[in-house]
């Protein structure tokens, strides 16, 4: 049986959560060498999930691509999260060895931290942009804020409450030149500075449970407003979880946990 042929390991991993079946779940593939995009896209496309991780060992750098059941992205913060979980755990690296991706966002590293894993990102800041016609028809909602960065546009909404209460239009949504769009508010709760939801209908993916590089924008946007570099929080989708950001220059570092659901084998 030659390496083509071999069966692929393949584990579900859920991002952002510290247990099952909440936070994001992401599909991780470690491959013995690199297969072509349309096996990967059918495998994404196969997974169902908002991404599946495909990565290949060069040296001391694992080389990662992120695809949507429909596209492949440049940025995933849950599914490299996951991926340095799948690391550590089925001993592609030792305890506490740094995880080291080569990516289409450049390098991106991930560490051990306790519980939590850190994920060194670049900061994707926004920009004050005029709101696209039918946005605030697509979300249903008033827009405090609308800024634009080189993936998604960022809106800012009146409340907590009304983020948690939003039910968008997704044929509108999807009609936006964009990758998705992040929704934000202040939070009311207790521990979380502020709370988000994120959409990307035209990527695939309807609403995205926990989006880390959302947070790659979400956190200088905070930052700027709350007067902190460190922040705490919260994507208020069905499945929920917690994201940890800390600003550092042009660096964004995203904190989390993760837990293994499911380990199987592709057969093809």
């Amino acid at each position: 049986m030659g390496e083509a042929d071999m069966p692929v390991s393949i584990v579900q991993v859920d991002a952002f959560s510290d247990k099952p079946f909440a936070g994001n779940p992401a599909a991780v593939c470690i491959l013995p060498s690199a297969r072509d995009d349309v096996w990967m896209q059918n495998v994404a496309r196969e997974m169902n999930l908002s991404e599946t991780a495909f990565l290949v060992r060069e040296g001391d750098v694992f080389h990662l691509r992120w695809f949507t059941p429909a596209v492949e992205v440049a940025l995933c913060g849950h599914a490299t999260l996951g991926s340095a979980h799948v690391l550590w755990e089925c001993g592609h690296l030792k305890p506490g060895q740094q995880a080291r991706f080569r990516t289409l966002s450049g390098l991106l590293t991930a560490e051990q931290l306790g519980d939590w894993i850190e994920m060194d990102f670049p900061v994707k800041t926004e920009a004050a942009a005029e709101a696209p016609a039918r946005l605030s028809e697509a979300l249903g909602t008033g827009l405090k804020y609308v800024g634009r960065n080189q993936f998604d546009y960022l809106v800012e909404v009146e409340s907590d409450g009304t983020l948690r209460g939003l039910k968008p239009n997704f044929s509108l949504l999807s009609e936006l030149p964009v990758r998705g769009v992040i929704v934000t508010a202040r939070s009311e709760t207790a521990g979380f500075d502020f709370v988000s939801r994120f959409f990307a209908p035209k990527s695939g993916v309807n609403e995205d449970p926990v989006t880390g590089s959302a947070h790659c924008c979400l956190g200088p946007y905070w930052a700027k407003r709350l007067g902190k570099t460190e922040l705490a929080a919260y994507q208020a989708s069905a499945r929920g979880g917690v994201v940890r950001v800390r600003l550092n220059g042009d660096r964004v570092i995203l904190g989390g946990q993760a837990v293994t659901v499911l380990r199987g084998e592709l057969l093809d």
